[in-house]
């Protein structure tokens, strides 16, 4: 049974498999679990960024530092912050506006660090060997070069799970070819790995958003 690390790009997970599905107060280590059930998981590492409010959702703040807790109970996961930032830039509109002829400002959000950071963790634990095998939960393509060398200049096997739950989706050919492994994932191994409505930490009751 190899012993194995999971990186998990948490804004790949959430904006392919998450958004807008009941199935967003997941149990990491139980999807790991449920993903991976012949492997001796050592570590999850869970890249993500603070997110900001907005004014159509004032509490994404709050629901997400819930969740980080509760992700915080898990003792073999660890999360790594990256940059979420929202500011201002000029575009051309999608489609015909009456009246404008030219770009618009429109507001911007950039999610920053999770893939460099994510990239440095697999290569680090890899060159201390740390793992005797990882994966990577992520379609992110920029991560391909990352697990080409863990891989052909390491020696460690590693796995792609692709975060999109279409039936349709497919991984990209970047990472298809840079893999040791790749697996979908599905909506019954995220329906079948949530965390209870309510659970404990050192600060009190962690309450599961309603909104979710």
């Amino acid at each position: 049974m190899a012993l194995t690390n999971i990186y998990i790009d948490g804004f790949n997970l959430y904006y392919r498999a998450l958004r807008r599905t009941p199935y967003r107060w997941l149990n990491l280590a139980a999807l790991c679990a449920s993903l991976l059930p012949a492997h001796q998981i050592n570590e999850i590492k869970y890249f993500t960024s603070p997110t900001q409010a907005r004014a159509r959702d004032q509490f994404a703040p709050r629901r997400q530092q819930s969740y980080l807790r509760a992700l915080e109970t898990l003792p073999n996961l660890t999360i790594y912050y990256g940059v979420f930032r929202i500011g201002r830039k000029w575009a051309m509109p999608t489609h015909p506006i009456p009246g404008v002829t030219g770009p618009i400002e429109v507001w911007n959000t950039e999610e920053k660090g999770t893939d460099v950071n994510l990239a440095a963790h697999l290569l680090l634990d890899g060159f201390r060997e740390r793992y005797e095998q990882a994966v990577v939960i992520s379609n992110d393509s920029d991560l391909a070069l990352a697990i080409r060398m863990v891989r052909d200049d390491l020696g460690f096997p590693v796995g792609v799970v692709n975060p999109n739950t279409d039936a349709k989706a497919v991984t990209p050919r970047e990472l298809t070819a840079a893999a040791t492994f790749t697996r979908r994932l599905r909506i019954n191994a995220l329906a079948g790995s949530q965390f209870p409505d309510q659970l404990r930490d050192d600060k009190g009751i962690i309450t599961k958003p309603a909104a979710w």
